[in-house]
């Protein structure tokens, strides 16, 4: 039984001698293991410290991505490069405790597909971050028919067969977070709290956070077109009603003036609305030209030789 870890890194030089040291201590040795490091176009030491990781273990691999493609890019060159008969995907930051591991396993073996983790919110936790992935998952529910529980993140493991569909996934920006709900087989939860970071700073800035929430609402819901064509006919209506109003005044009493604030009020929200709607619109137009081009969603510069060619052919 073969087991594979993955493990995206972005500027992470400093964590993944412990990433890796504490990997192997939570996996035993009845398993054969693989850790895939996926580096995402770090910028400082990462892809040397991987090197020297892979000359010193036989059961360490790299991949080198091109350049930075986004952590659900890496995570998924990871999965397509896994061969295990399952695989567990956390991030290098010691964030995501490997001790959880055996507990991931154990339910594995017990029949479940996918056993994801679930966070316990931490008083410690800096508060924009808590209060930010409040927010997302609940406007995620709001918008989206696919359940996101809040709190859970990327550390979970996935059966083979589960990864065998996420490898098959036509989607060049595919959300894995949505992606693995969505596709069902029997799921399991499991509860952790948080550690601190071993070492450095997060990686995971507010642009980058507001754009996953973008990509997770736009990937699981039409919603929000609906919620655009439901303002246009409410303004449409507004407007016809306050048509009426303007011509009842003008024909019928004397109380019509020249004035600028109703004017003036009333293009403003119509402008605001039609530019709402029109960003809505061009959300959804922008992934389906994406989308058409077919890009590959991540290029691999460099892989060390003793890794597997992904396992099944990547329909793209």
């Amino acid at each position: 039984m073969k087991i594979s870890v993955v493990i995206p890194a972005y500027n992470e030089e400093e964590n993944l001698p412990e990433v890796a040291a504490r990997i192997k201590e939570h996996l035993s040795g009845r398993y054969e293991r693989e850790l895939i490091f996926v580096d995402d176009g770090s910028r400082d030491g990462t892809q040397q410290v991987l090197r020297e990781l892979r000359a010193q273990d036989p059961d360490i691999h790299y991949v080198l991505l091109a350049r930075n493609f986004g952590h659900q890019s890496a995570l998924r060159a990871g999965i397509d490069y896994a061969t295990g008969d399952c695989v567990i995907s956390l991030d290098a930051d010691l964030q995501h405790p490997p001790r959880l591991i055996p507990v991931l396993l154990g339910h594995w073996l017990e029949g479940y597909d996918i056993v994801y983790t679930q966070r316990r919110d931490d008083e410690k936790l800096p508060w924009l971050k808590r209060r930010s992935s409040s927010a997302f998952y609940g406007l995620m529910n709001k918008l989206s028919s696919v359940n996101f529980e809040p709190g859970t993140a990327d550390y979970r493991l996935i059966d083979r067969r589960v990864a065998e569909v996420v490898r098959a996934s036509p989607d060049v920006e595919l959300f894995l977070r949505g992606f693995i709900h969505w596709v069902g087989f029997r799921q399991k939860r499991v509860e952790y709290t948080p550690e601190p970071r071993f070492r450095g700073t997060t990686k995971y800035t507010v642009r980058k956070m507001v754009q996953l929430a973008l990509s997770g609402i736009t990937s699981f819901s039409v919603r929000p077109l609906h919620f655009a064509t439901l303002a246009g006919a409410v303004v449409s209506g507004l407007a016809f009603l306050y048509a009426l109003y303007a011509l009842y005044i003008t024909f019928f009493t004397s109380r019509a003036v020249a004035g600028w604030s109703s004017v003036l009020v009333s293009v403003l929200f119509i402008g605001g609305i039609q530019l709402l709607v029109l960003g809505i619109i061009g959300e959804y137009l922008g992934r389906l030209f994406v989308q058409s081009k077919q890009r590959p969603p991540y290029l691999v510069r460099e892989s060390d030789d003793g890794l597997a060619r992904p396992a099944t052919p990547v329909q793209r």
